[in-house]
């Protein structure tokens, strides 16, 4: 039996890692879906939600993930939980106000901002993490 054929252990990979790996390819699959209905509608109004879908859900999320599963000892410490916490709750009230802002109700407005301040939190606790690691 090589390397090859071994079965993937999940449990060799940081819960956090997994978490991020899980959030990242639902918000992969949702950004696709969104383009293709956009791309048959003919309607690009929601391009922006498109873009911050699979810019901070599935390439940032999938990023970290990644140096949490390279770094397990820095998944350990308490930024990186709060990394995750914050960035996978900002992440869909941003979405979400950002969704139903560019569909005309302008009250969502504040939800982006709550959105993004929560997730530019979380990213800055990761940023502290790495710091702190290197």
């Amino acid at each position: 039996m090589t390397q090859f054929d071994a079965p993937f252990r999940p449990t060799c990979v940081p819960a956090l890692a997994r978490i991020q790996f899980r959030a990242a390819t639902c918000y992969l699959m949702a950004g696709l879906v969104l383009g293709i209905v956009m791309a048959a509608s003919g309607d690009f109004t929601l391009k922006g939600v498109h873009g911050h879908i699979h810019l901070l859900g599935w390439v940032t999320l999938g990023l970290t993930g990644a140096v949490y599963a390279l770094a397990p000892d820095m998944a350990k410490s308490g930024l990186a939980r709060w990394h995750v916490i914050l960035h996978n709750l900002g992440l869909p009230i941003m979405l979400a106000a950002l969704t139903a802002y560019l569909s005309g109700v302008a009250a969502a407005e504040p939800g982006i901002a709550i959105g993004a301040i929560l997730s530019s939190l979380g990213l800055g606790a990761f940023t502290l993490a790495i710091w702190r690691a290197l």
